[in-house]
């Protein structure tokens, strides 16, 4: 097994380096085909120059412009045209002034050459270059489509590189603190890294024949889920495993039981975040759908690598791996009186009151939801440092407040441009519109609309727009431009929530079902596991709001948070449970309840401590989603796995007492011995009443 493990990862890490290469990050890769502005960007290509994007160069001298500066401002104007091929001829110098004198501005269209993805960091980042040359204290800003985009994208570059590393020795530092061995820490460490190696091969060699879209996004999250998950699975079955060495003399020996015996849960859990990731399949959002894959492929590389690779090294370094809390043969695997064995005879003693507390709780944390933020702007995306891009657009915004509006995009075919130039220049909120390029197929209209980018005036004007086109030209008229493609984006996450939410919750509750061959057992663990999500939304948003100040949700992450909630917080149960089933079938639903817990406890939440730690260094990244998704899968692991996990499923569990079997032959063979322990069961050829 060593063996096959080395050539894979050597032939993974080849292809690993390779997924950047196919990774991308333009508007167009995160809209929908179906989109109206999708069509756009696609007609744009066939006009003239292709699609274009736009500079937008401000000059600020905030007491006031002195002589010389517009002079600054034509000089950087005329160095960009030439550095861009701008003919000034067809496009002379429209240099603005402010109204209270202290800024001035222009813009610059550039052709498709310039704003290709190869292309557009170095275009924008000479155009910086070239404005150097000012007087002292004159501020200039380049902003405009190209420039927001080329900074996303420079964070973008970095985030892989600085989260691996971070990851990597969060992880550490939790298995040192776990394990308390010299040795140990590092075996899960070394399997982890080389699943996630496999894992970014995968999805490379998978882009190759599959067409989806890879987004920094899905990428960063890839990295997060095989050190969370693989290192879940190394929790559990070592666990297991040292568990088997106080029961059997070969290590090989021992580690063939705990597969046995973790191996059907691990399987189960991995099968739930895999079929949970492939529900964004039926997404619309192009980056949703990418991330499925993606995820799909991470999971399965740490599981494979944790069944195989991760077991061998174990046997192969044997006991002293664990030194120096080495497992004797016969000694004992747990202690009976542990801190979770008490908790299990807490909440056995108080079993309503400890599922209705915690479940009240929870939902008052999701009333945290009322009155919750809308989308949050483009324009507040990054955090911790404000790029020039977005310091420029806020001046403009500011200063200029007639010049803030972002130009729409109108595609018409050619026999209806006239009309639809008339009904797009009667739409309330639009100051002007012109005919801007033609071919033998499009002609493009540019409108440029009162209200600034993203208010609620301009999204407002955008849906007029479509409708007075619609009613003019129908199917030949399109409306599009980057203020059209983030309310595409905004309208299909909500769409794409409708449709993959519930498609995620039946796929979990059927895998629960074939499970733990039960009806109420899925229903009550997924329902716990919903209410914690809710509750985690709640809290979120509150500390979004209050503490961290973001403008508003980044609207793909409430879809995201959803699934990984969903999926990773069944899993905990979906450990817990089994090992319930296990005991149950041997000492009842109540006292098996009880020795679940007591066995698994410390590991489970050792295991979701490590997965919220590692969603939690996204955190530390510059970009609002990121940091917003970190924080709501970290805060609802934490709350799942402290809380639901360890107090509610298991006095539910025990107040539902068999019947949370039903329709099993559990709950048929099980009922009288836990409804009633007076009774004395009906003993044939069981070794105890409750195995009968």
């Amino acid at each position: 097994m060593l063996a096959v493990w080395i050539g894979l990862a050597v032939g993974s890490f080849s292809l690993s380096g390779k997924l950047d290469s196919v990774t991308r990050d333009n508007q167009a890769d995160y809209l929908p085909a179906s989109a109206q502005s999708t069509k756009v960007l696609e007609a744009e290509a066939g006009l003239p120059g292709g699609g274009d994007g736009l500079l937008v160069v401000v000059y600020e001298r905030p007491g006031g412009l002195q002589p010389g500066d517009r002079e600054a401002a034509v000089r950087g104007y005329t160095d960009l045209a030439e550095r861009f091929a701008v003919d000034t001829a067809d496009a002379p110098p429209q240099i603005v002034d402010s109204a209270d004198g202290t800024a001035l501005m222009f813009g610059l269209p550039l052709d498709r050459e310039y704003v290709a993805d190869e292309a557009e960091a170095t275009s924008v980042t000479d155009a910086r270059d070239l404005l150097a040359d000012r007087p002292d204290g004159l501020d200039a800003y380049v902003t405009g489509p190209s420039a927001i985009g080329a900074d996303m994208d420079e964070v973008f570059d970095t985030v892989d590189a600085k989260l691996l590393l971070a990851t990597a020795i969060v992880v550490a530092v939790l298995l040192i603190l776990t394990y308390r061995s010299p040795l140990l820490w590092l075996v899960p460490l070394a399997a982890v890294g080389v699943a996630a190696i496999t894992s970014m091969g995968a999805v490379y060699a998978l882009t190759q024949i599959f067409d989806f879209t890879i987004t920094s996004m899905s990428s960063a999250l890839l990295i997060v889920l095989v050190f969370g998950a693989g290192t879940d699975y190394a929790l559990l079955l070592v666990s297991r495993y040292r568990e088997e060495l106080h029961r059997h003399e070969r290590p090989v020996d021992a580690m063939l039981a705990a597969l046995r015996g973790a191996g059907p849960a691990i399987l189960a859990s991995a099968a739930t975040v895999v079929a949970g990731l492939l529900c964004l399949l039926v997404a619309d959002l192009n980056s949703t759908s990418g991330l499925g894959p993606v995820g799909a492929a991470g999971i399965g590389s740490s599981l494979l690598v944790m069944l195989t690779l991760f077991p061998a090294l174990l046997v192969v370094l044997g006991r002293r791996v664990f030194w120096p809390f080495v497992p004797r043969l016969g000694g004992e695997a747990h202690t009976p009186r542990s801190g979770w064995a008490r908790l299990g005879e807490l909440v056995g003693r108080r079993r309503v009151v400890s599922w209705a507390v915690p479940l009240v709780v929870l939902g008052g944390l999701a009333l945290g939801l009322v009155g919750a933020s809308g989308s949050l702007p483009q324009l507040d995306q990054f955090a911790r440092s404000t790029p020039d891009s977005v310091t420029g657009a806020k001046t403009i915004d500011e200063l200029f407040p007639e010049q803030g509006g972002q130009p729409v995009r109108v595609m018409s075919r050619p026999d209806q441009s006239a009309d639809v130039l008339a009904a797009v220049q009667s739409t309330p909120g639009v100051a002007s519109a012109e005919i801007r390029r033609a071919s033998d197929d499009w002609v493009e209209i540019s409108a440029i609309p009162v209200d600034s980018p993203e208010s609620a005036g301009e999204t407002a004007t955008i849906k007029r727009l479509r409708e007075h086109v619609d009613e003019v030209a129908g199917d030949a008229a399109l409306v599009g431009g980057p203020s059209a493609e983030l309310l595409d984006t905004d309208e299909t996450n909500t769409s794409d929530r409708n449709r993959v939410m519930p498609l995620i919750l039946l796929v979990v509750l059927v895998i629960l079902g074939l499970l733990l061959r039960a009806v109420v057992a899925p229903l009550v663990l997924v329902a716990t596991v919903v209410v914690s999500f809710f509750g985690a939304l709640g809290l979120c948003n509150l500390l979004f709001d209050q503490v961290l100040g973001f403008a508003g949700w980044e609207s793909s992450v409430p879809l995201i948070g959803f699934l990984f909630l969903v999926a990773l917080g069944v899993d905990y149960n979906i450990f817990l449970m089994t090992r319930v089933r296990e005991e149950a079938a041997r000492h009842g639903t109540v006292d098996g309840t009880k020795r679940g817990l007591a066995v698994t406890g410390g590991v489970i939440t050792s295991a979701g401590v490590v997965l919220a730690a590692t969603f939690a260094v996204l955190a530390t990244l510059p970009l609002v989603m990121l940091i917003q998704i970190g924080i709501l899968v970290a805060v609802g692991v934490l709350i799942d796995t402290l809380l639901v996990r360890s107090i509610v499923v298991p006095a539910l569990t025990m107040s539902l007492g068999s019947r949370i079997w039903w329709p099993s032959q559990l709950w048929r063979t099980g009922q009288d011995c836990v409804d009633d322990p007076s009774r004395t069961p009906l003993m044939t050829q069981s070794t105890t009443p409750c195995e009968r």
